[in-house]
């Protein structure tokens, strides 16, 4: 199984949830953070003052897999969330070891 964490722009969230949930990934927790990248911030005027936004308001959308839809889940995401600009975002993949449902008490993939 792998954990997938996604960091993408918050307006671009909608089109990635509407395409996994087409694809039939239902199961993702959502979270809004906030970070940057290489882009250093956002460089802003107001009222001639000049100012910097370094921190970026990002959605962090998190799922947990079989590691043979991994590929897919992952060409959902880019495909739907990529605008071609700096600040997309990035996707994180990595190792989980065990899943437990807890209502049921499921483990492994049953539990996904």
């Amino acid at each position: 199984m792998k954990r997938i964490i996604a960091v993408i722009r918050e307006e671009q969230f909608e089109n990635v949830k509407t395409a996994l949930l087409k694809a039939g990934w239902e199961g993702m927790n959502v979270s809004t953070v906030k970070g940057r990248g290489r882009q250093m911030g956002i460089k802003e005027s107001y009222r001639g003052s000049s100012y910097c936004i370094d921190l970026i308001p990002k959605t962090r959308i998190e799922l947990i897999v079989n590691e043979k839809d991994l590929k897919d889940i992952i060409d959902i995401i880019i495909e739907n969330a990529r605008t071609g600009d700096i600040g997309d975002g990035k996707i994180f993949v990595s190792d989980v070891e065990e899943v437990i449902r807890i209502r049921t008490g499921e483990r492994g993939s049953d539990a996904i």
